[in-house]
């Protein structure tokens, strides 16, 4: 895994699955980061090959709920987030999947109260003792590359200070949100504090914060001095900001559609993506957004955009048109 002049899909719940991921990297995404996992689901799942959709699943054995898929595809840009407050249970999360990832990392950035409550995501930024425990024992042990995500401290010296002490534990890569955890999005990024923390450090930094067109891909790069560029809205929105040829967002909607049908994705999440992407443009209460709102399954959805669906089809193979169909 490499980490430099890389284009990165941020990690997003209830975004970041199989067929977003596979759309980011169509465009242009050169590392797709998974959506947070919760190391206490994982370590209850057991690793199943689908051979009905050709994926690679992590069931949960007693609900038969699937936590998290991939597959062959995306085996070297994959990056398997979790989300953690203890080394020892991260490292039996890790275990499992390390193998069919190209990647693993820990979520210390995530403001939402499901995971702060938890003693997870940003709720480490404060616990320097506990992050060194659990990025260490991580790098002792698996031969997959380790990276974690963090937000901005209190102050640009207490982030250089944490951003130093993670490097001393190997990890390969440290991706920076330049928002602080009290930020709400409509808050500008501090790209200033991302570039304090890239000339403190040697190891990659993968600057993330308001990137919303390709051409920020090169403005933050500049002003940051970062490695990488991650983004997370403007992928969302359109996921073909990853090409500099970007798409009209009515075409990447009906290919994530089709992916998602394709990769028998979780209905909850493809109709989020989708009223995500449709908010952006347009509005729920028109028609196309009545529809998505009002479908129950993925056959629905399909419903909706059958023809273009099928146009998409043209150029797939046999195997993919029978299964969409």
């Amino acid at each position: 895994m490499e980490y430099e002049n890389k284009l990165v899909l941020a990690p997003m719940v209830r975004v970041g699955t199989l067929p977003f991921r596979l759309l980011a990297a169509e465009y242009g995404a050169d590392i797709t980061y998974g959506e947070e996992i919760i190391d206490h689901k994982l370590v209850k799942c057991e690793r199943r090959v689908n051979e009905h959709i050709g994926s690679i699943d992590f069931v949960e054995k007693k609900t038969e709920s699937v936590i998290f898929r991939t597959c062959n595809e995306e085996r070297n840009n994959v990056v398997f987030q979790i989300g953690t407050s203890d080394a020892v249970r991260a490292l039996a999360a890790a275990q499992i999947v390390c193998n069919d990832v190209a990647a693993v990392d820990i979520n210390m950035g995530c403001p939402k109260a499901f995971s702060v409550s938890g003693g997870m995501g940003a709720a480490l930024l404060s616990k320097p003792d506990l992050i060194h425990d659990i990025l260490t024992t991580l790098k002792r042990n698996l031969n997959t590359p380790v990276t974690c995500k963090i937000r901005l401290l209190k102050s640009s010296r207490d982030t250089v200070e944490l951003a130093r002490r993670i490097e001393k534990t190997g990890v390969s890569a440290l991706a920076v949100h330049g928002r602080k955890v009290a930020d709400r999005p409509r808050d500008p990024a501090k790209w200033d504090e991302i570039a304090d923390v890239v000339s403190s450090v040697s190891i990659p930094i993968i600057a993330n914060g308001d990137v919303f067109e390709y051409d920020d891909f090169q403005r933050i790069k500049t002003v940051t001095g970062a490695s990488s560029v991650m983004v997370a809205r403007g992928a969302i929105w359109n996921a073909s900001i990853f090409s500099p040829h970007v798409k009209p967002w009515e075409d990447v909607k009906r290919e994530y559609v089709r992916k998602s049908i394709l990769w028998d994705n979780d209905m909850k999440n493809t109709k989020y993506t989708l009223k995500e992407m449709i908010m952006h443009y347009t509005c729920l209460e028109l028609p196309e957004g009545k529809g998505v709102t009002k479908s129950e399954s993925l056959a629905d959805l399909g419903t909706l955009w059958r023809r273009e669906i099928l146009r998409f089809c043209d150029k797939k193979s046999p195997n993919e048109v029978h299964r969409v169909k």
